[in-house]
């Protein structure tokens, strides 16, 4: 998946960017205070993405 899609995804659902890291960004639900890294990759895997909304416990769309 794009990274720009599934950053799109998350603000969709509520989530914003709390600070970048490394390679990494830093995304919050403020619903639940669930955090989760977002790699900085043009491309994520699709289990990764998986595995982020699970973190941050979110539907996917």
């Amino acid at each position: 998946m794009k990274r720009r899609d599934f950053i799109r995804e998350l603000e969709q659902a509520g989530c914003y960017l709390k600070r970048h890291g490394g390679n990494h960004d830093i995304y919050i639900n403020p619903h639940n205070g669930k955090k989760a890294t977002v790699p900085r990759h043009p491309e994520i895997k699709e289990t990764l993405c998986k595995l982020i909304r699970k973190q941050l416990e979110i539907e996917h769309s």
